[in-house]
């Protein structure tokens, strides 16, 4: 598949999905959007990809919206919006679905769409130099790209409602304590920390965490009692896999996993 504004390859099982438009602060314009949603279905549909990892060329994440490419759209420009985030939603909603967990590398500076980007991955690995801004509001517009969603989520409705009004830039430190990233390491050792991270996932029992994923996804909107369920359903369908049968065999025989994927 042959893309202008990513680039999707394979490791393995282990897929990176990396934003290539360091001209344009890789900003997320039709193109980019449509592509998005294209390598995302790609890799919802490839059953060897175990594990995902996101990244950016160059010195910076995403700069959200590409904002030249609005302004030229003019009175045009609403039109635009609802079809572009059409693809890019989709985008977003079938990544956070994978089955395999999808981890971030970012650095930089991360904004708009972009950090909605980040918020809907499964972990994120960010550089020192990592900046973390909405800057909807800056240019009077309102939040897209799921950072409505997951945002208040992560940090709860208030903090979120502050980056959005104040549209206040978090360095890498305050979005570890704020809990939107994981792990902040320093700029020359993120490609090699995420990648580390992202290949351990690939090697892991991938059923099992698509099933960690669906939990936790569920649990935001579901009762004790149907979470409960949900839990139970989901550890007995994990006890038929192959994987399942491998880990406890490890456990027992004292010895590392080796995991399937099925």
């Amino acid at each position: 598949m042959s893309f202008t504004t990513l680039r999707l390859s394979r490791e393995g099982a282990l897929a990176r999905l990396e934003l290539a438009r360091p001209d344009a602060a890789h900003a997320i314009d039709m193109q980019m959007a449509r592509e998005l949603l294209a390598a995302a279905t790609a890799l919802d549909e490839d059953p060897g990809v175990r594990a995902v990892l996101v990244s950016a060329s160059g010195r910076m994440f995403s700069a959200g919206g590409d904002l030249a490419h609005f302004r030229a759209k003019g009175d045009a420009l609403p039109a635009e919006l609802r079809e572009m985030t059409t693809y890019l939603h989709a985008a977003l909603a079938r990544l956070c679905r994978l089955r395999a967990p999808v981890v971030a590398a970012v650095n930089g500076a991360v904004a708009g769409a972009g950090f909605g980007l980040v918020c809907a991955v499964d972990l994120v690995v960010a550089a020192a130099s990592a900046r973390f801004t909405l800057a909807y509001t800056r240019v009077g517009l309102t939040p897209d790209g799921s950072s409505s969603f997951f945002l208040p989520r992560l940090v709860g409705p208030r903090r979120a409602l502050e980056l959005m009004l104040t549209n206040r830039t978090l360095g890498a430190a305050e979005a570890l304590e704020w809990g939107i990233v994981n792990e902040v390491v320093p700029d020359e050792q993120l490609a090699e920390r995420a990648g580390e991270l992202a290949r351990a996932l690939a090697d892991g029992p991938t059923a099992a965490f698509a099933g960690v994923k669906r939990l936790v996804a569920l649990s935001a909107s579901e009762s004790l009692e149907a979470q409960l369920e949900h839990e139970s359903r989901g550890i007995a369908d994990a006890a038929r896999s192959a994987d399942a049968r491998e880990g406890m065999a490890a456990f027992f025989e004292k010895r590392p996993p080796k995991f399937q994927g099925r």
